[in-house]
């Protein structure tokens, strides 16, 4: 019942964020009823609107209910309120959408399965029993379906699945969950799994069961989910991850892992509360947790690593698949090595043929390809290492965090293309950051391909258009040459400054701060490879004001694989050129001839560019202390040299850092020194393993502090792929708090390649409201 006429006053509500295709204006309708309230809600190019009338004491309890109630995967950035007169109506209506050309809504990310849903699909009495698609508007398929905006039923790929009468009963009905369910249906008129040989033919019987036995039996299955292809087989059988290992042309690289339920993960990994969290939450990512000591799994799932990648189902089919009495899976992506996610079928079939002894596949389209995302926990934190399915491509609100980044229109749309390895791209447009999924790497031509596509896609999705791009400066990048070629405003924005600028971006974070970037490689200003960067970073500018001591880099890129180069490298620059007489065996292995080849060159700085690369450092004692002499892929030494420092502390080696006219330069050259004579010496790898990683810790924490003391800065910003190294991190936050600093970190995207783009955004935005920065970021 409505309140008296004088006591009834009338609200509207502009609401942005994640409110479309969640279950947001069901909510609202049965909020607004429970309270007698009358008015609507509805869909419009912001997000959503509603209009609400009755008593005060009603409309205040229903605001509240409004940001305190809401559903799981519903979630508000930003409140608009203001009064409008009374209009007299009775009830509360959900109205249709309001589209505006000019304006596009917040894009779902797609969601693990609800526990709803989960207890329908192994009910026997409900009709969805067992149906591998079953979803409603708390979970499901989300941007791996859409095609465009609204997020209507034939804007995605379910458009050629016509609803059957019970289907279209609940999708009508606001009272049921499954109220605009986009992707709803059931086994009589939705998409159906099937499972095939290589060749395409059909294998009779049930496509579950079948798939599970075939499993259990050690084959190797790839299975068609939400975002693209996985490769699966058992992970507690070392001859078979070895096979999948073999056809998939993945030698050392970290797999994966599924397990049935949050239990089984405890069995095999040490889990802290945010790591179950994150484990269960929507987003069903990855997570690296601490291997236990007793675990079930075959050695060649992670090998000479700490962690274990683990995962909960979150697709129906693989609570299918667990329903059957399966135990872990190694679930890995079904691409080769190298090359892009696969997921279309055809594709499929024709590159996993050799690969996979079965496929379980399905008739709905996946027309956005997206990867699982990987991450880890720091301080309750969940921190992306890979920011895919689940997390994209949920905007950034910049401009809800501080003042940092200018609020720029639609208007003046900013593309960042990122880099060439772990390759994302970002539109920043009003205040919003759209960060797209991990892409891979794009020297890969396929990758080149679906990075190219991705853009368009996003750029359509939602509505934008860029009048600026920004791009790393690394000349030979594919990303820049892209850039480039687009015949708009361009501007190249250094790495190790991106690295920061996308810390400063996701805190709100103005500056000064000083600026910690440490990586394997980036093109630096002065046309080395810069990698251990001590920067000064306020808004859109920045200056180098400390770095590692410079190191030649011989053989060029065969030095960021063979970890012998690096090295050999720094114990030239500590010993002088009469080194290799003074390292015992440990150059042993490598050939003559190719040492040979190596002192031509690092005497003649032929192929031997210099380089202030923490990540190759990393290399050179995981070298030396016989844990890696080739990087098969990205970080191989380093992920070893972590492993083996395990939980133990112990002091630090000698370095030294010092200041010559203003400008600080780190050395480790006294540290390698003594790793030199502590292997001689017998000493443990794993006490020279932990006391290098205090060594480097502190180092940095020193050189940050004494570099805020010259510039009067007392925020430190720690970005660059060597903090997903946990101990490191965890190391220097802790030594820069002792000092009295603050020190900030990636907590949204990665700290890694994959955060680029939004620091190049943010760098670029400050461009076009304050014209060029200067120090490595100019306009082409």
């Amino acid at each position: 019942m409505l309140a008296s006429v004088e006591n009834v006053i009338r609200r509207r509500f502009d609401l942005r964020g994640q409110v479309q295709g969640v279950g947001f204006r069901p909510f609202v309708y049965r909020l607004a009823c429970a309270h007698g309230l009358s008015g609507f809600v509805a869909n419009d190019g912001h997000g959503a609107v509603i209009e609400v009338e009755g008593g005060s004491a009603a409309l205040s309890v229903f605001e509240a209910d409004l940001t305190q109630k809401l559903p799981p995967l519903a979630r508000i950035t930003s409140i608009a309120r203001c009064c409008t007169a009374p209009l007299g109506s009775a009830g509360f209506h959900i109205s249709r959408s309001r589209p505006d050309a000019n304006q596009r809504p917040e894009v779902t990310p797609d969601a693990a399965l609800c526990e709803d849903c989960r207890r329908e699909l192994s009910d026997p009495a409900d009709r969805r029993h067992r149906y591998a698609f079953i979803n409603c508007t708390n979970c499901g398929p989300r941007y791996s379906i859409i095609r465009t905006v609204p997020y209507d039923r034939p804007a995605t790929t379910m458009a050629e699945f016509t609803m059957c009468e019970p289907c279209a009963r609940e999708y009508a009905d606001p009272g049921h969950r499954r109220f605009h369910a986009q992707p709803n249906a059931c086994p009589v008129c939705g998409p159906r799994m099937e499972l095939c040989r290589p060749d395409r033919s059909t294998i009779e019987g049930d496509p579950i069961r079948e798939t599970a036995r075939m499993l259990a039996a050690g084959r190797i299955v790839a299975i068609k989910g939400i975002g693209g292809y996985h490769l699966a087989c058992r992970a507690d059988v070392d001859s078979v991850v070895a096979e999948l290992r073999r056809r998939k042309i993945r030698d050392g690289k970290p797999l994966a892992v599924m397990v049935p339920d949050i239990e089984a993960a405890q069995r095999i990994c040490v889990l802290t509360a945010a790591d179950v969290a994150a484990m269960t939450s929507s987003a069903a990512p990855i997570v690296l947790a601490a291997k236990r000591a007793e675990h079930s799994l075959a050695a060649s799932v992670a090998p000479a690593c700490k962690d274990f990648g683990v995962m909960l189902p979150y697709a129906p089919v693989h609570h299918l698949l667990f329903a059957e009495g399966l135990g872990p899976l190694v679930m890995t992506s079904a691409n080769l090595s190298g090359q892009p996610l696969t997921y279309e079928d055809q594709e499929a079939f024709d590159i996993l043929g050799s690969a996979a002894d079965a496929f379980l596949t399905h008739n709905r389209e996946i027309f956005r390809p997206i990867d699982d995302s990987l991450v880890h926990t720091f301080r309750g934190d969940v921190v992306p290492i890979r920011r895919a399915r689940g997390y994209a491509p949920r905007p950034l609100r910049l401009d809800q965090i501080g003042e940092g980044i200018p609020r720029l229109g639609r208007a003046d749309t900013v593309l960042a293309v990122g880099g060439d390895l772990k390759s994302t791209v970002c539109l920043f447009s009003a205040g919003e950051a759209i960060v797209g999924e991990h892409l891979g790497d794009l020297s890969q031509v396929e990758t080149y391909r679906s990075f190219v596509r991705a853009i368009k896609r996003l750029e359509e999705l939602f509505g934008l258009r860029p009048r600026l791009v920004a791009h790393d400066l690394h000349p030979q990048y594919l990303s820049s040459q892209y850039a480039r070629s687009l015949g708009i405003p361009v501007v190249g924005v250094q790495h190790h400054h991106a690295h920061i600028a996308s810390v400063m971006a996701e805190w709100g974070e103005l500056g000064p701060v000083i600026g910690l970037a440490c990586d394997g490689t980036g093109y630096g200003t002065d046309g080395a490879i810069w990698g251990c960067e001590i920067l000064r970073c306020e808004r859109g500018v920045f200056d180098r004001v400390g770095q590692l001591e410079y190191f030649r880099l011989v053989g060029g890129d065969a030095a960021t694989m063979e970890t012998w180069r690096p090295a050999a490298a720094l114990l030239r620059q500590a010993l002088g050129p009469d080194w290799a007489g003074q390292t015992g065996a440990a150059f042993d292995g490598v050939a003559p001839a190719a040492l040979d080849v190596f002192e031509r060159q690092a005497a003649s700085g032929v192929n031997a560019p210099l380089t202030s690369s923490l990540g190759r450092v990393f290399d050179a004692v995981s070298f030396l202390t016989g844990l890696c002499d080739r990087n098969r892929h990205e970080a191989e030494a380093a992920i070893a040299l972590e492993a083996a420092a395990g939980e133990l502390s112990a002091d630090p080696y000698t370095y030294a850092v010092t200041e010559r006219d203003g400008h600080l330069v780190m050395s480790v050259s006294p540290a390698l020194l003594e790793i030199n004579e502590a292997i001689r010496g017998g000493e443990s790898v794993e006490r020279i393993a932990v006391r290098f990683h205090e060594t480097i810790a502190r180092m940095l924490a020193d050189s940050a502090a004494l570099a805020g003391d010259l510039t009067r800065a007392r925020t430190v910003a720690l970005s660059g792929g060597c903090f997903c190294n946990r101990r490191l991190l965890a190391r220097v936050v802790n030594l820069l708090e002792a000092r009295g600093l603050r020190a900030l970190y990636n907590r949204q995207v990665p700290c890694g390649d994959g955060g680029l783009s939004l620091g190049q955004a943010a760098v670029a935005a400050w461009y076009q409201t304050t014209g060029p920065a200067g120090n490595g970021t100019r306009e082409i």
